[in-house]
């Protein structure tokens, strides 16, 4: 599916009226289909698809509301880590056409080997260490 043919009569992030956090240029919402919990989506309030289509003043403010999200979470679901992701793309498994970061708290003992976090999205190409020998 491209990206770019997806049409939607009213993009969700859009017209979403109750953030859990924002600031001015971005807020903050639980995801609907949580990996953990406690996952939370930052979004910016100007529909844009990329993070390439941010001013430099909405990447400032995405920043400052992904630290605030990571705090809300500790706060609230005492995550130990987290891993921070944006599917920029088809080609990268976008599926809303409206930019998004995923901030998905991380817990110890969650998977057997989280070596390589978010390069285990290609199989195989998560623990690289084995390969050169660490």
């Amino acid at each position: 599916m491209q990206l770019e043919n997806v049409k939607m009569e009213k993009c969700m992030f859009c017209t979403l009226t109750k953030p859990v956090l924002s600031n001015s240029l971005f807020y903050a919402v639980y995801d609907g289909n949580p990996v953990q919990d406690g996952h939370m989506l930052v979004i910016p309030k100007r529909h844009v698809n990329s993070v390439s289509e941010l001013s430099d003043a909405e990447a400032i403010a995405m920043l400052d509301l992904m630290r605030k999200a990571k705090e809300h979470i500790r706060q609230n679901f005492n995550s130990n880590d987290f891993n921070h992701g944006i599917n920029d793309g088809a080609a990268a498994g976008q599926t809303v056409p409206h930019l998004h970061i995923h901030i998905i708290p991380r817990y110890n003992g969650d998977i057997d080997d989280p070596t390589g976090g978010v390069r285990n999205i290609i199989p195989g190409k998560g623990n690289y260490l084995k390969k050169i020998h660490l």
